[in-house]
């Protein structure tokens, strides 16, 4: 494989930026998979597989909507994102995810890729309703065969799948039908489809995952109505239905305990026979108070308790954490006896998804006219300290870089939830979707960031947190939801016109960092 990188060949070219430099010799205009690594050297900042412990796998994360097209085609059923991004104005430039970068035909090039740089695990999302169009009932044979071609090629090359069942996808039948995540009724479809899975490619995928960050789905999903389906109060977001005061607490509810009803299925029925494992995605930024003062510790702790504690703390303790429980009162739905029983200790693992940090404080507010789940949180956010940013942003509003947040967030959830075992589920971030291709070939800021926090992800390791596996996010330059192709998280460029993949600086960094020691 020969990535042409834009690189003048009469010259011997010689980047430094930061800690990162890459030579090519007089000639040389491209990165060459023969010529790697001799010719290119990275700084890794001392890090290599030897740098963690044995079996600590190095993956890739996509979603099923982001990246692999034929939205409309070969039997799929609309998903509420599908709906939600026709909105004239909800995605930039009206984009959809209807072709996205195409894996649903690619898919073959994609993991070749991967195995070119060394990784050794791919998490993908299914489609649930590229298996099941409505939902529930007929299955769609030809969105199992892809799914099936994909996990068989993964593994043909070597690289170990993991499959998470839900990515913000729901299938827009069940919205029609019961109003979607609001119901109860969702928790036994979603442990149906789960089951069918199980079933179907259980034999070969070992590594399984029910739900990718339902904190994002219920919190920008019906209170801001920032993502599918768009649902929260008037004075919360531009939406034509909701309630940001109940609705968020009813799905994260009805997301728990769909999560382990699934994972009650599987291991009722499969995991004795597949010998695989079960955990759930969660996001989480770390939040670190503004000041020494007690009331901006407070207020970083409620912020940790809405955001991860929410899903976490049921999940281990069985209940709500008591910050919510007080604070929410009565909005909040309560777990009966049967259902602490499925929901408490509902993990094999946890994934973590950890992308940045921010400051918070107290904001001394009384108590708001509107009651939503953010104004619940009672806390502000700050983004600098002093006139100094917490760290350098990436294209993303959202994303600073902040290394020492990963570190915290991890020793965080070890401390308080008895170190279970983590899979640092997703880390990354963005250049803007325009860059060129040579300069977003030439991607020496990813690089940094993720040496950052790949350094303190094993700081953590080192202090006894039990973390077994890390992917960055992404794999390719996606469709990144309300923001389109103004966004680039890939460590693999793709023209969004000709759809041709180029692997950028970042991925021969991996490339270095997970070459295997001959013995």
């Amino acid at each position: 494989m020969r990535v042409p990188l834009a690189v003048a060949a009469s010259f011997y070219f010689s980047l430094l930026l930061g800690t990162v430099t890459i030579r090519c010799a007089a000639g040389t205009s491209y990165f060459d998979e023969a010529a790697q690594p001799e010719t290119v050297h990275f700084d890794t900042g001392g890090l290599s597989r030897e740098s963690l412990p044995n079996g600590f796998v190095f993956g890739t994360a996509t979603s099923a909507y982001q990246v692999e097209g034929m939205a409309h085609k070969e039997g799929r059923g609309p998903s509420i994102w599908d709906v939600f991004a026709k909105k004239p104005g909800i995605v930039a430039n009206n984009a959809t995810g209807d072709v996205s970068v195409d894996q649903y035909h690619r898919y073959k090039e994609d993991v070749d890729i991967m195995a070119n740089l060394n990784f050794d695990a791919y998490r993908f999302s299914i489609s649930w309703s590229r298996i099941f169009p409505y939902g529930t009932g007929k299955v769609n044979w030809k969105g199992v065969a892809y799914y099936n071609q994909l996990i068989n090629y993964l593994l043909k090359r070597g690289i170990t799948p993991y499959a998470n069942l839900y990515h913000y996808d729901l299938p827009e039948a069940l919205e029609k039908k019961y109003n979607g995540l609001l119901s109860k009724r969702v928790v036994k479809d979603f442990a149906d489809y789960a089951d069918f899975c199980f079933k179907t490619f259980g034999d070969r995928v070992k590594n399984w995952m029910t739900f990718n960050e339902p904190r994002v789905v219920a919190a920008l999903g019906y209170d801001n109505g920032f993502f599918a389906p768009g649902r929260c109060s008037k004075a919360f977001g531009n939406c034509t239905v909701g309630n940001s005061a109940t609705e968020p607490y009813i799905v994260a509810h009805n997301l728990i305990l769909s999560h382990a009803a699934a994972v009650q299925r599987y291991r009722q029925k499969y995991e004795q026979k597949q010998k695989g494992r079960i955990g759930i995605l969660l996001d989480f930024v770390w939040y670190e108070p503004l000041t020494r003062s007690k009331a901006d510790n407070y207020a970083a702790q409620r912020a940790r308790d809405f955001h991860v504690g929410w899903f976490i703390h049921p999940i281990v303790y069985g209940e709500y954490p008591k910050t919510m429980q007080n604070i929410v009162g009565n909005r909040l739905p309560k777990f009966t006896k049967e259902e602490v029983k499925m929901v408490k200790g509902s993990i094999d693992f946890v994934g973590i998804n950890q992308y940045t940090a921010y400051y918070m404080y107290d904001p001394h507010l009384k108590k708001p006219k509107q009651v939503g789940y953010q104004q619940d949180w009672n806390a502000g956010f700050a983004y600098e300290k002093n006139g100094v940013p917490i760290g350098p942003r990436a294209n993303s509003y959202w994303l600073y870089n902040v290394p020492w947040g990963m570190y915290k967030a991890l020793m965080y959830i070890k401390e308080r939830y008895g170190n279970p075992t983590v899979i640092l589920s997703e880390n990354g971030m963005d250049d803007p979707g325009n860059v060129t291709l040579p300069k977003g070939l030439h991607d020496t800021t990813r690089i940094n960031y993720y040496k950052g926090y790949l350094t303190q992800l094993k700081k953590a390791v080192d202090d006894g947190a039990n973390v077994v596996g890390y992917f960055a996010w992404s794999l390719l330059d996606n469709f990144e939801w309300r923001l389109g192709y103004t966004s680039r998280f890939g460590i693999v460029y793709v023209d969004f016109t000709t759809l041709k993949r180029y692997p950028k600086m970042s991925a021969y960094w991996f490339k270095q960092l997970l070459k295997r020691n001959k013995h």
